[in-house]
């Protein structure tokens, strides 16, 4: 009966969840280094507050968001930009995809692929996707709402799975019902 003992379930079942702790702190820590960029270590400012509060939300350590907002006013991240890209997804979908990342031109090609990959998916022109969307204190919340399919809401979700697996994307937004 060796392999099923107590511990190696624990152990196993740990290793999970602090795998998927560890990825959540990560996409924290580089939305926290870059509003801490913004607002030039201001802590009093909106932008690094709210992205402070998030990662409390996600019971982030402090030491670690210290870090991260001391990383965001040294010179390692004058490379850490934020962008937004845009596309249309199954069922004629607006989807937005907020990103942080220190290497703009290998996180286009990563997604362009990721796209590619998942059924012929392209990202669209600045702005052909944003009109359907109104910038709140959350993110982006949709202008009105697009009934999908079934069989498009598993491809949403599927989609939705893999953008949120990459390491830059912080957020995905889309006006699907």
């Amino acid at each position: 009966m060796s392999g099923h003992n107590k511990w190696s379930k624990i152990k196993h079942k740990k290793a999970a969840t602090d795998a998927a702790r560890s990825k959540v702190f990560g996409k924290m820590a580089r939305l926290i280094a870059v509003e801490s960029k913004k607002a030039n270590g201001d802590i009093t400012s909106a932008g690094l507050r709210a992205a402070i509060d998030t990662a409390k939300g996600f019971s982030m350590p402090k030491d670690n968001i210290d870090r991260a907002i001391a990383k965001g006013t040294s010179e390692e991240t004058d490379s850490l930009e934020s962008i937004m890209y845009e596309m249309y997804g199954p069922g004629g979908t607006a989807v937005l995809i907020d990103l942080v990342t220190d290497n703009r031109n290998r996180t286009a090609a990563e997604i362009r692929h990721l796209l590619s990959k998942l059924g012929g998916y392209e990202l669209a022109t600045p702005g052909s996707a944003a009109w359907a969307f109104t910038k709140g204190e959350e993110g982006y919340e949709p202008n009105n709402t697009v009934e999908i399919s079934e069989s498009d809401g598993e491809k949403m979700g599927i989609l939705m799975e893999a953008l949120d697996d990459h390491d830059d994307v912080q957020e995905v937004y889309t006006n699907a019902a």
